[in-house]
């Protein structure tokens, strides 16, 4: 093993050791009983500027470091996730496996699949078919293309 994996292990097991702490119930009661103590010794300490002082940087501290702690889990959790849901996307037949890793794709992309699945919930809930069967986003793009066909014979005949 490479110094720079044991190094990457050591953060990740360190990030995720605090995490956990951070989330804990312990990590409460210590943040509560710091800001307690703080409190209590505003009077004797005659709520000096190096009173306040302590209190924002100490809080400041553990919000960047907090910052970061969340979004690290963040990601892994949001990665997880779209395992996962590619997993079921695999698995379901008559699934879309277009739809796995569309998080890879561009803003605009996911945009474009959004606006074809809205044109999907519109024809599902015009003809009712929630219940009675499943409709694919190939399904409406041929009736959508067979109505252009249709209106263009319609327009030529006439």
């Amino acid at each position: 093993m490479t110094a720079h994996s044991e190094n990457a292990k050591f953060l990740e097991n360190l990030a995720y050791h605090s995490a956990r702490w951070a989330g804990s119930p312990w990590a409460y009661l210590v943040a509560v009983g710091f800001t307690l103590t703080w409190l209590v010794s505003g009077p004797f300490l005659n709520f000096s500027s190096n009173w306040e002082l302590i209190m924002r940087i100490a809080s400041g501290a553990a919000t960047f470091i907090m910052v970061f702690l969340i979004q690290r889990s963040q990601n892994k959790n949001s990665l997880a996730m779209q395992i996962k849901l590619n997993e079921i996307i695999a698995a379901l037949h008559g699934a879309n496996n277009r739809m796995i890793s569309i998080e890879d794709l561009s803003e605009g992309e996911i945009h474009s699949l959004q606006k074809d699945y809205q044109s999907l919930a519109t024809h599902i809930h015009k003809d009712n078919e929630a219940s009675t069967h499943a409709v694919s986003m190939e399904d409406v793009v041929k009736l959508e293309e067979d109505v252009a066909k249709l209106e263009e014979k319609v327009k030529t005949a006439g």
